[in-house]
């Protein structure tokens, strides 16, 4: 039934250098990506010994508070940058409220 979509082979190992890197224990981490009410702090363990992969929103959470590129977390051929956080800084595009009323 469909395709299952390659999983990165570095992910888990990079969530868990950027908790190490930010100081964080598995719960702070949590309370850091604002996703307490997502994800439980044992979720974090099977995230980083690989059990589980995290949904994209839990991904680009990480790497909005690692300050990193989604790409770098996800790109097996990259490495995280040697100091966390990155110095990648998110604004982001508003949408105006007229093009969210033709949806």
């Amino acid at each position: 039934m469909g395709n299952v979509r390659p999983r990165p082979k570095r992910l888990a190992s990079k969530l868990l250098q950027i908790r190490n890197e930010l100081g964080l224990t598995q719960a702070e981490i949590v309370r850091r990506l604002g996703a307490e009410a997502q994800i439980e702090d044992t979720t974090i363990s099977k995230y980083e010994l690989d059990k589980r992969e995290p949904p994209l929103e839990i991904l680009l959470k990480y790497a909005r508070a690692a300050g990193i590129h989604l790409e770098d977390l996800v790109d097996d051929e990259l490495d995280l940058p040697p100091k966390l956080p990155g110095n990648v800084k998110y604004q982001g595009l508003k949408r105006s409220s007229k093009s969210r009323r033709s949806r």
